[in-house]
């Protein structure tokens, strides 16, 4: 997964305590009900999240190789494994939401308690035992990143039920954008990048720095000519697609995407609601008007399929979205983090001639490709090789981050994985006064990243690529 050398032991336990401070800092707002209520059976209340990453440390680091630790509560070894059956037996996750116990501050003292550990660990390792551990804390810190995101999307998800709309943190300003929309056009105002020529490139990781299993070996892939859109689909150009007939064409639709349709009511993206005065959606900031300016976001697969066809375009494989983030080396510049607060996408910024914007960040970006292996894939070895692996079956994958999704975390190679659209998904747009459930249920969304607890909405749009002139 990496070459240990890059992680001093110093450096190593500072980013520890960052990783670990800023997931405590997300639930800083949230009262203590916020923390144990669970609102679908692919969702988990704040509180496991934090006590499953704080589990993750114990299982794998705390236990079997600091000497003389011992598990705080033998009984969180059920509660807060999430699926190593490796490791042994979970907790139904639909019941997550019943924990009432251990309270909020004892879980909290857990951490305290494994944090203080982990410095005693980070301090007593002998040399080559830490550089044996280093790559399983770095893992460790990771696997927290991820549950970070499961946090803002999960909450997301619970207040969107509350009829109050609550608000978790204020929207803070942004800068102008500079989205541009043809309404004589169905492809995107900002136009199309470069065209990358028919070739053979490497996708996939490699060498030293963090990377997930999946997301190796390095391997050759072959691309026809192809460009992508300059900059992400917008709620506006969404809204074109809707007031087009969108959600009542079946001839957009791929088969299984149309019956999900049809057997959840689909007439906009989740969390989206016709009032009287127009659309709005549901944010981490409350309730608010949709702002045609902004990407597009919580579509399934299906949804982003359909608007691309309808677009005269299609959705990008995985490797041709990686081949032009590295050869245009793009970076996380201009694109939104968790680190801003903003918890929602922004406007495409200006674009520099021949640059693709908010390539990472903002939104989770849907290709057209299976989450299947690479070729030469070796999960790890051990309980923790259940980490992607055997998720690699009915899933789509995701590439880019999310504004919900930690700076450091992502890369041109990071592999998100999600059901087109989970069974039994649902959702209704209406106006109060007519009162189907305005905030159905809608799993929509896998794991913050490879290998996480399944939930809902993530931030989830199209780039699409037409074929290159001839």
């Amino acid at each position: 997964m990496e070459n240990p050398a890059h992680l001093s032991r110093d450096t190593l336990e500072a980013t520890y305590l960052r990783v670990r401070a800023a997931t405590a800092a997300l639930c800083e707002p949230l009262s203590p009900e916020d923390h144990v209520a669970q609102s679908m059976p692919d969702a988990s209340p704040a509180k496991w999240h934090l006590a499953h990453t704080t589990w993750f440390f114990e299982t794998f680091l705390l236990c079997p190789h600091l000497e003389g630790y011992s598990a705080a509560v033998p009984e969180y070894a059920v509660l807060f494994n999430s699926y190593y059956q490796g490791v042994g037996p979970q907790f139904h996750r639909p019941h997550r939401g019943l924990l009432t116990r251990p309270t909020v501050a004892e879980v909290r003292a857990y951490r305290e308690r494994v944090d203080a550990a982990m410095r005693r660990l980070f301090a007593s390792a002998p040399d080559a035992l830490f550089r044996e551990l280093a790559p399983r804390i770095e893992l460790g810190l990771h696997h927290e990143e991820q549950h970070q995101e499961l946090i803002v999307t999960d909450l997301l998800h619970l207040f969107s039920r509350n009829p109050l709309d609550p608000v978790y943190r204020p929207l803070p300003p942004r800068a102008a954008g500079t989205v541009t929309r043809d309404p004589a056009s169905r492809t995107t105002g900002g136009g199309f990048g470069p065209v990358f020529p028919s070739a053979v490139t490497e996708v996939g990781a490699s060498g030293p720095g963090f990377f997930f299993d999946n997301e190796a070996p390095k391997h050759k892939t072959y691309s026809g000519a192809f460009q992508l859109s300059r900059r992400l689909v917008t709620a506006g150009e969404y809204r074109d697609f809707i007031d087009d007939g969108g959600y009542t064409r079946p001839d957009l639709w791929l088969s299984d995407g149309w019956a999900a349709v049809r057997a959840g009511a689909w007439t906009a993206p989740l969390y989206w609601r016709k009032d009287e005065g127009g659309w709005t959606m549901m944010t981490l900031a409350g309730r608010r008007p949709v702002d045609p300016d902004e990407p597009v976001c919580h579509v399934s697969h299906y949804e982003a399929d359909a608007f691309a066809r309808w677009a005269g375009a299609r959705l990008p494989r995985e490797d041709e979205w990686e081949r032009a983030a590295r050869e245009l080396k793009v970076t996380p510049e201009g694109g939104t983090f968790l680190e801003s607060a903003r918890f929602h996408p922004a406007p495409a910024p200006t674009l520099r001639d021949g640059a693709l914007s908010q390539m990472l960040g903002d939104v989770w970006e849907w290709t057209a490709s299976a989450y299947l292996p690479y070729p030469g894939f070796q999960p790890l070895p051990g309980a923790l090789g259940e980490y992607n692996g055997k998720f690699m079956s009915g899933q789509m994958v995701l590439r880019g981050g999310s504004c919900a999704t930690p700076r450091r975390h992502i890369r041109p190679s990071y592999r998100n994985f999600f059901p087109p659209a989970p069974a039994g998904s649902s959702r209704a747009s209406a106006s109060p006064a007519t009162p189907p459930d305005p905030h159905p249920e809608r799993p929509a969304k896998h794991r913050s990243s490879p290998g996480m607890t399944p939930h809902v909405a993530r931030q989830d749009v199209l780039r699409r690529p037409v074929p290159a002139p001839e």
